[in-house]
C-alpha cells in the first residue's frame, strides 16, 4: 500500500512554430508538425504523474550505492516508442538527484526541470510517431524519502544497513527517471553494485552476480510488463532463500536478520515455506501464476509502518516489533500478483480493484483453512462501529486511496457479488477476469460490465449500492 500541485502548460503560437517541423525527406512537398508530449498522463488524483506522447518499453537501470553516504551514482537507459510526432517530452524525476549527462538516441539533448517533478527533454530532432528511441540519463546524489500526510511513506528509504525503494504510489521518481503512470507498463533490468557482504533484490529473476575488489554487482531481469509503482529495489544483509514451490514455481524470499531479532518476522526457511504454501493455494483459486517467480522480503526500516506489494516480491517493512507476517497477510499481498500487479488500475481512482480483491483473498484463505467463513467476516465488518461508511469505493479521492473503504468495503462488495451469482459462477469469474486481461489495466466500469456479461445477470443495482453510493447499504 502505501502535494504535488498541478500546473498549467501554455505554449505560445510563435514557439510552436519554431523547431516543431520535421525535416523534409527527399522529394517531400509538405512538413509534419511536431508537438510537445503532454506533461501528465490524465490521472485526476495525480495530475503531475506520468506523461504523454510516448510509450515506455524498457528501463535498464544501473547504480552503485554507498551505504556510508547513502548516495547513488546511476545511469538509466529508457527505450520508448513515440505515440505522436514529438518535439519534446517529459519524464518524472525528482531532486535532489543531479543530472550529469542526458542524450536521446546517443546525441546530446537539452533539458530543464520544472514544476514538482518534470524533467522536460528536447532532442535535437523531432521524433516521428511510431518510432522507437532511447534516452540515457546519468545522475547521482542521495535519493529522497516522501512522507505524504495522507498516503504515508514512499520513495528511497535508508535502512540500518542499506536501503529499500518503496514505489507506491509515487516513489519511483525519487531514484530513477520514469514515466510514472500505472498504465505505461514496461520491462526492466537492474544492475546494482554494493559493498561486499550486502545483497540486492529487485523485480523479476536473478541474472548473475560478479565481484570485483571490495564490491559485488547484482543483476536482475524483469521480463513481464510492470507498472512503475510496483518497481522494487532492496539492499541489505538479507538471508535469502531461492527454492521451488510444490507446483514448480521459483520462490525467492529474503529476511532481514534485524527484523527477525526485533520479532517482526519468522526465520528465513519458515518465511519461504509459508510463501510457497500460500501461492500454490492461490493458483487453485485464481489460475496460473502470471509471473516468472514469486517471493517476499521482510525488511526492518525506520518510518515505515505498512507493507508494499511489488510485481514479484512483496515487501513487509515494519517500524518496530509487532505481529509476524501471518498466512492471511501473505494471502493478501500475494493475491496482488493477480490483482494489482498483473492487472493494474488504469488510474488510481480504481484502486479498490487491487485492495478489495486482496482483502477478499484473506477472507477466502481464512474460510478454507479452518477460520471464520467469508460470511462471518462480512457480518463482523458490517456490524462494526469502526467501519467508516463515508466515501465511494469506486471514487475514494486522492487522499483516501489507502483508506478502509477500498479494502474492507470493497471486499464486502465482492462477497455480495458472490452471494448474488453463486459460488460456481463467482469462482469462475474471479479466475477469468485476471486471465482475460493479463498484464493489462482495469477500471471499475470494465469490471462491472465484464461481470454482467460473464454471468448474464443484471448486477447494476448491486454495484450502484456498494461501489458508487456513499453510506451503509441495506441488506
Amino acid at each position: 500500500m502505501a502535494r504535488i500541485t498541478s500546473r498549467a502548460l501554455s505554449i505560445a503560437a510563435t514557439a510552436a512554430a519554431i523547431g516543431l517541423l520535421a525535416p523534409m525527406t527527399a522529394g517531400a512537398s509538405t512538413h509534419r508538425a511536431f508537438t510537445p508530449g503532454a506533461p501528465g498522463a490524465g490521472d485526476p488524483y495525480f495530475p503531475d504523474m506520468g506523461n504523454g506522447g510516448y510509450d515506455a518499453q524498457h528501463y535498464s537501470l544501473s547504480l552503485k550505492y554507498d551505504p556510508g553516504t547513502k548516495a547513488i551514482d546511476a545511469t538509466a537507459k529508457i527505450t520508448a516508442r513515440a505515440t505522436q510526432n514529438l518535439s519534446r517530452f517529459d519524464l518524472d524525476f525528482l531532486g535532489p538527484l543531479k543530472i550529469s549527462k542526458l542524450t536521446v538516441d546517443g546525441r546530446k539533448a537539452s533539458y530543464t526541470r520544472t514544476g514538482a517533478q518534470e524533467l522536460v527533454i528536447t532532442p535535437d530532432h523531432g521524433l516521428s510517431k511510431g518510432r522507437d528511441f532511447t534516452v540515457d540519463v546519468a545522475y547521482s546524489g542521495v535519493p529522497q524519502l516522501i512522507n505524504d500526510p495522507a498516503l504515508g511513506v514512499s520513495g528511497w528509504i535508508a535502512t540500518h544497513d542499506g536501503a529499500v525503494a518503496l514505489s507506491q504510489p509515487f516513489g519511483s521518481a525519487t531514484w530513477y527517471p520514469v514515466n510514472d503512470t500505472t498504465h505505461d507498463k514496461a520491462t526492466y533490468d537492474f544492475t546494482v553494485t554494493v559493498p561486499n557482504g550486502l545483497k540486492v533484490l529487485a523485480n523479476g529473476d536473478p541474472a548473475g552476480t560478479s565481484t570485483r575488489g571490495a564490491d559485488t554487482t547484482f543483476r536482475w531481469a524483469d521480463r513481464q510488463p510492470t507498472a512503475s509503482e510496483l518497481v522494487l529495489l532492496a539492499i541489505g544483509h538479507f538471508d535469502v532463500r531461492d527454492t521451488r514451490t510444490a507446483t514448480g514455481l521459483r520462490n525467492i524470499t529474503a529476511v532481514d536478520p534485524a527484523s527477525v531479532a526485533a520479532g517482526n518476522t519468522t526465520a528465513a526457511d519458515d518465511f519461504n515455506a509459508a510463501t510457497a504454501n500460500v501461492i500454490d493455494w492461490e493458483q487453485k483459486i485464481y489460475g496460473r501464476y502470471p509471473f516468472s517467480s514469486v517471493g517476499g522480503i521482510s525488511v526492518l526500516a525506520p518510518n515505515v509502518g505498512y507493507s508494499l506489494e511489488t510485481q514479484s516480491r512483496p515487501v513487509y517493512a515494519r517500524r518496530s516489533a509487532g505481529a509476524l507476517p501471518s498466512a492471511t497477510l501473505l494471502a493478501h499481498e500475494l493475491g496482488h500478483q493477480w490483482f494489482g500487479d498483473n492487472l493494474t488500475p488504469y488510474v488510481w481512482q480504481h484502486i479498490w480493484l487491487n485492495e478489495g480483491f486482496a482483502t477478499f483473498t484473506e477472507w477466502l484463505y481464512n474460510e478454507l483453512h479452518g477460520g471464520q467463513t467469508a460470511q462471518q467476516q462480512f457480518d463482523a465488518a458490517y456490524n462494526s462501529a469502526s467501519v467508516d461508511w463515508t466515501g465511494k469505493v469506486a471514487d475514494p479521492g486522492r487522499d483516501h486511496i489507502f483508506d478502509d473503504l477500498v479494502y474492507t468495503r470493497a471486499a464486502m462488495t465482492l462477497h455480495q457479488l458472490r452471494k448474488a451469482i453463486g459460488d460456481k459462477a463467482f469462482f469462475a469469474l474471479i479466475k477469468a477476469w485476471p486471465a482475460d486481461h493479463r498484464y493489462g489495466n482495469d477500471t471499475t466500469a470494465e469490471f462491472t460490465k465484464f461481470a454482467q456479461r460473464y454471468t448474464h445477470k443484471d448486477l447494476r443495482p448491486l454495484f450502484q449500492a456498494w461501489l458508487y453510493t456513499e453510506g451503509k447499504p441495506k441488506l
